[in-house]
């Protein structure tokens, strides 16, 4: 199966200011995700929607890339990812399944998005898929209660239900279940697990750090 990539890029980014044209050993944020999704052999074209003109100018240059310019209304912090997908679904007809991903996500391996289009393929009983990160520790609300184990009962953490953190690292869905729900979480969606190294999301400026640690240590 062939899939299309999506990737929303912001401008304008608060925490981490003008992250995704940051550079990242030696060449802007997001064009490792884009380098990235060009070597993954599921991967058919890559649409860039963003409101920057340098964004804009620089990700017409690479290949396989279509760069959709934000509508005005679509502006802004708070703006939905959702509708944005929608927008590019609306403007290209020929999308039957999209795959949705962060420049924020620059250790994200071209092997995993393949593994994860197979997934999808493999499985009539979904129409999509998301990335999550497994974890296995104590966790307590705000309140001290606890979430997934007994404090009273101490046993070993492997033993503890794991607990799964949707990490933003890939979405995968049909046009058609898309637009039934308005999401990219659908109601017959599965699980993905990514190792947590990989899943890495910039998000504040100590995530940065360690993202570029860890592309160091692993030759990227």
């Amino acid at each position: 199966m062939l899939v299309d990539a999506f990737v929303p890029l912001k401008g304008h980014s608060e925490r981490v200011p003008g992250k995704n044209l940051r550079d990242f050993w030696g060449r802007p944020l997001f064009e490792v995700i884009v380098e990235t999704l060009q070597q993954a052999a599921s991967v058919r074209r890559i649409f860039i929607d963003t409101d920057d003109d340098e964004i804009a100018a620089r990700a017409a240059r690479l290949d396989d890339v279509t760069v959709m310019r934000r509508r005005p209304e679509l502006v802004g912090d708070d703006v939905s990812v959702n509708l944005l997908i929608r927008a590019c679904l609306e403007a290209h007809e020929d999308i039957e399944h999209l795959l949705q991903t962060h420049a924020t996500n620059p250790l994200l391996r071209p092997e995993t998005i393949d593994a994860a289009v197979e997934r999808y393929e493999e499985d009539p009983s979904i129409d999509s898929l998301f990335g999550v990160t497994r974890y296995q520790a104590r966790f307590y609300t705000a309140e001290l209660e606890p979430i997934n184990h007994d404090p009273t009962e101490l046993i070993p953490t492997q033993r503890l239900a794991p607990l799964f953190m949707e990490n933003s690292a890939l979405y995968l869905f049909s046009r058609s279940a898309f637009f039934e729900r308005g999401h990219r979480i659908t109601a017959r969606t599965a699980m993905f697990e990514i190792d947590p190294a990989e899943a890495v999301d910039i998000d504040e400026e100590r995530d940065f750090r360690l993202a570029l640690a860890l592309a160091k240590a692993g030759g990227r």
